[in-house]
């Protein structure tokens, strides 16, 4: 739409990237804050509210009034801000959208299985939702081939060429890195905001990887590739936007969650962000905490089946620190802030080849 006024009225500052991301990232944010106090009185009359598993920490039953499902809005409010901001003749953003669209609808109908049943295992089987992901990276990947004609070498941090062409494996590596990328979130997201700070993060580094890449000037002299994606950062805007508003509402003492269709949305837009921005691999610092997480559960079950032992008392590892009588806000921060800084390490690397 804005891009539409600015081609059509000749408003030069429409058509630049930052501002139209600016506009996103404000149209999310007060979309967010005016719709979620009214999705939260609609969840508490309708006890549309948080299944807690009987395995987490006993401090977690107190959380169980609260509203889920958070992420149906705030999602909902990063596609309204794009499609008014973006060039919708853009490949690369329209495959963000769709990322988006795939992934919000299978977390949304787990959530709703649990809601109606009012059990936590009661959505979708793992083997069932990890299938529906595949199936849409799938898509997603096929569409960057074929749609976008995506380059498919693989770069890696602190060399100035790509480390090789993956052809045909490309969709291969995409897949996985979105399936497990969002699988990532979706773990982390156990305790209020402790998954919402670090996805800001990661999705404003990602911003700033995807605008360098789509300027001539900019990722020449940084030795980086060149494809025209920065229409994508707008959305990525759009979307810190968004959890911005969501985190006024979901920091601790949370008042509504954001559920599987935010967690696994994020996950998955998140790793759509890596594919195209070439940041594969710099995705395992970009995004931290989601790997600290997964890593955890990983060698927890491992240890378990292998030596019957556990490695943590409870996994993912915020939960080892709940267990160990850390404040729930002092486990929020101070992963909050390992964030931060792995994400100002990985915009370094930019700079090193």
């Amino acid at each position: 739409m804005l891009y539409f006024i600015h081609e059509f009225f000749d408003i030069n500052i429409l058509g630049y990237i930052t501002i139209r991301a600016g506009i996103a990232f404000f149209i999310a944010l007060t979309l967010t804050l005016y719709l979620m106090p009214k999705f939260i009185r609609w969840a508490q009359k309708t006890s549309s509210v948080q299944p807690i598993n009987e395995w987490a920490p006993e401090r977690h039953q107190e959380k169980i009034s609260t509203p889920t499902m958070g992420g149906v809005i705030f999602i909902g409010a990063t596609l309204i801000a794009s499609l008014l901001t973006i060039r919708l003749n853009n490949t690369y953003a329209l495959g963000g959208l769709l990322t988006l669209m795939l992934f919000a609808l299978i977390g949304f109908q787990d959530d709703f299985a649990k809601i109606k049943k009012n059990e936590n295992l009661a959505g979708f089987k793992a083997r069932t939702k990890l299938a529906l992901q595949i199936i849409s990276a799938l898509i997603i990947a096929c569409f960057l081939c074929y749609f976008a004609d995506f380059n498919t070498d693989l770069y890696v941090p602190f060399l100035k060429t790509p480390l090789l062409d993956m052809g045909a494996f490309a969709i291969l590596l995409w897949i996985l890195v979105i399936v497990s990328t969002s699988n990532a979130v979706n773990l982390t997201d156990g305790l209020d905001g402790l998954a919402t700070v670090p996805s800001i993060v990661a999705l404003s580094t990602f911003s700033i990887i995807i605008y360098i890449i789509g300027n001539v000037k900019i990722s020449s002299y940084l030795l980086m590739p060149h494809f025209e994606v920065s229409e994508v950062a707008i959305i990525a805007s759009a979307l810190v936007g968004a959890l911005t508003g969501f985190l006024w509402y979901n920091c601790h003492p949370a008042e509504v969650f954001m559920g599987d269709s935010g967690s696994l949305t994020i996950g998955a837009f998140l790793g759509y962000l890596a594919i195209i921005s070439k940041s594969e691999i710099l995705l395992l610092l970009i995004g931290s905490i989601f790997v600290i997480e997964t890593l955890s559960v990983i060698l927890q079950v491992g240890s378990y089946k292998l030596r019957k032992k556990r490695v943590f008392l409870m996994a993912p590892i915020h939960h080892h620190f709940e267990m160990k009588k850390w404040a729930e806000n002092k486990i929020i921060v101070r992963f909050w802030i390992i964030a931060i800084l792995s994400n100002i390490l990985a915009l370094i690397t930019l700079k090193i080849r």
